[in-house]
């Protein structure tokens, strides 16, 4: 049963609240709508109280408020990772708080809490440094690095979350913490990669690389050769040196402005890549995957490393979404042959925009330089899927379609998710399915030792041993 989050709509006094400095508003109030809508327009947010946090000083000072009168806090920047409405409680919004400062010399960059990706890559471009950053520039930094990270360069580079190097946290006690591996280890293991279980992250600090460009971009085929491809790409991944990253994509894309043409109103299946060795060698290996069926766009290109979300194209808008993930252990031939079943041509009507298989391993199978709670090591691949819910009578199709999908795939899976795309999370049972029994364990003992009265309880949460 999927955990309930109310707080009396008849909120306690607000007067402690007064002295924040961003807007503190209610259900009715005229600006309200537009602060609690986030990306994922399939999980509108209904909090008793929005605050709109101006700087850290506004976060301490809602989270006293919070603690003093036992309302549940959730967090929001972009509203990428949303994935079902908050009802009731209390929702502190970052979206102002978008610092972002670049030290050249150390290499780093420190963020605020409501800065996206692309603020970082066009503050660190001009020093010829780049982030680990995921597919689409504007998805918010501390709530990707809080699940752990899972870059496009991933295969070369490993998690985001393990070049992180402190985080400045407001605790549920309302206490202001710079964490480090050496000040407060077990804050910061539960940081990298256990979400937001302990704590409201106000800052990042986090290791940049000297890489101003890579090869990258995307290789289009008519969806009708799905298959030819999938094989290929999927023979051609186990030949590979880790500084090729890759993922096969079968699209059926909407007739919407919105999608540039050719591709719009398509079914296509793609492969994105991205190379961070020397473009000609890159080029080179990409003879296979070209060979696989007649191609009709091909965007792979050297660029810089600040354009690539030319690479995956994620759409810019907000929508209504559902997505879901699976980690899996290896694709064999039989593996495949379940996948297309339920995802290739043979299934014209599939409610769903997007069905992805990224390449894993390389640098994300080695074990963390500084232990964290990611548990997708050991995963070859990841399955994701993505269906759009234009209207309710479509989220019935689409609940069914990922379902059935990531069901077929489930012999060959580790048992486990990545909680960044784990998407609407159920039960307990359910949400634990992004760890290991080991991690989750100490998740659980680290939420119950910072948040014992689990006031931090929306989202991809777990329960504390207190509650």
């Amino acid at each position: 049963m999927t955990a309930t989050h109310h707080t009396p709509h008849q909120a306690p006094d607000l007067f402690a609240l007064s002295e924040i400095h961003g807007p503190v508003l209610r259900p009715g109030d005229d600006a309200y709508v537009a602060e609690v809508t986030g990306f994922n327009l399939a999980a509108f947010h209904h909090p008793d109280i929005v605050v709109g946090a101006a700087g850290v000083d506004d976060i301490v000072t809602a989270m006293r408020w919070a603690a003093a009168t036992k309302t549940p806090v959730a967090v929001q920047a972009t509203g990428h990772g949303a994935n079902f409405p908050i009802d009731g409680g209390l929702l502190i919004s970052t979206t102002r708080m978008t610092g972002v400062t670049i030290d050249p010399a150390e290499r780093t960059a420190t963020v605020a809490a409501g800065a996206r990706w692309r603020d970082v890559l066009e503050a660190a471009a001009p020093y010829g440094l780049a982030p680990l950053n995921g597919s689409s520039s504007d998805a918010g930094v501390v709530g990707y690095t809080l699940g752990g990270g899972l870059p496009v360069l991933g295969r070369a580079y490993g998690y985001a979350a393990d070049r992180v190097r402190s985080v400045q946290v407001v605790t549920p006690d309302a206490t202001l913490r710079t964490v480090t591996a050496d000040t407060e280890p077990d804050l910061f293991w539960a940081l990298r990669g256990g979400k937001g279980n302990v704590g409201v992250v106000t800052e990042l600090t986090f290791e940049l690389l000297p890489l101003p460009s890579v090869l990258g971009g995307g290789i289009y085929f008519r969806g009708e050769h799905a298959e030819a491809v999938l094989r290929t790409w999927t023979d051609w991944t186990t030949t590979l040196p880790t500084e090729m990253c890759s993922a096969y994509t079968i699209l059926r894309l909407p007739p919407i402005p919105q999608i540039p043409e050719p591709l719009r109103g398509g079914f296509w299946a793609r492969v994105a890549l991205a190379w961070t060795g020397d473009p000609k060698e890159g080029e080179s290996l990409l003879t296979p995957v070209r060979a696989a069926a007649p191609v009709v766009i091909d965007t792979v290109e050297d660029m810089p490393y600040a354009a690539m979300d030319r690479i995956y194209l994620d759409p810019h808008d907000p929508l209504p979404a559902r997505e879901a993930c699976t980690l899996l252990r290896a694709l064999p031939p039989d593996a495949q042959t379940a996948f297309l079943a339920q995802a290739g041509p043979a299934v014209p009507d599939l409610p769903l925009l997007l069905i992805e298989l990224r390449h894993m391993g390389g640098e994300l199978s080695r074990p963390a330089p500084v232990e964290d709670a990611i548990c997708a090591r050991d995963a070859s691949y990841l399955l994701e899927t993505v269906g759009v819910l234009p209207d309710p009578g479509t989220a019935a199709a689409v609940e069914s379609a990922t379902t059935a999908l990531h069901n077929a795939m489930s012999p060959w899976s580790t048992g486990h998710t990545m909680v960044n795309l784990h998407g609407r999370p159920g039960d307990e049972t359910d949400r634990a399915r992004a760890w290991t029994d080991e991690v989750y364990d100490r998740l659980t003992r680290t939420k119950s030792h910072y948040d014992p009265a689990n006031l931090l309880r929306y989202g991809h949460t777990v329960i504390p041993t207190t509650a």
